[in-house]
């Protein structure tokens, strides 16, 4: 019962946690030359295609995506402590957190699906979508007057 005493009181004196600031650091420096590429591909893409370019928008968009993943695996990585932990519990945070983004991407293409075939068979959405809207002006004196108003 001693021994277990005296090692604790070793680890005690010897063992205090440290942070790896170093680490820390990297992780910081990474996340901001990514954020910093991303923000020049941004305002190079808008310098260049003033009016915007659909197939350069779509690919600029993939690389941002890819981006940003690759920002949220630094820092589940590091601030998650995840990079240190084994392999079978690595993959039992990373395999529902996939399929989280699969339940977020099917809700998504659901609900375009579902606003397409509404644009397409609901019969009142349609008829609404096909009225004109009058145009009003304001401050020309042609508003109704008010039940009761003095003439």
């Amino acid at each position: 019962m001693e021994n277990a005493h005296i090692a604790h009181s070793d680890n005690a004196a010897h063992g205090e946690h440290s942070f790896d600031t170093k680490a820390i650091w990297k992780t910081f420096r990474i996340l901001l030359y990514i954020t910093l590429f991303e923000l020049l591909l941004a305002i190079g893409y808008y310098e260049i295609f003033p009016t915007g370019n659909a197939t350069v928008k779509y690919i600029l968009n993939g690389v941002f995506i890819i981006l940003t993943l690759a920002k949220a695996f630094f820092i589940i990585a590091e601030f998650m402590h995840l990079r240190h932990e084994i392999r079978n519990m690595i993959m039992t945070i990373a395999i529902p957190a996939l399929l989280f983004l699969w339940f977020i991407g099917a809700f998504l293409w659901d609900g375009d699906s579902y606003k397409n075939l509404r644009n397409t068979y609901d019969r009142e959405h349609v008829e609404k979508s096909k009225e004109k809207v009058e145009k009003k002006e304001h401050g020309h004196g042609h508003e109704a007057q008010k039940p009761g108003a003095l003439d």
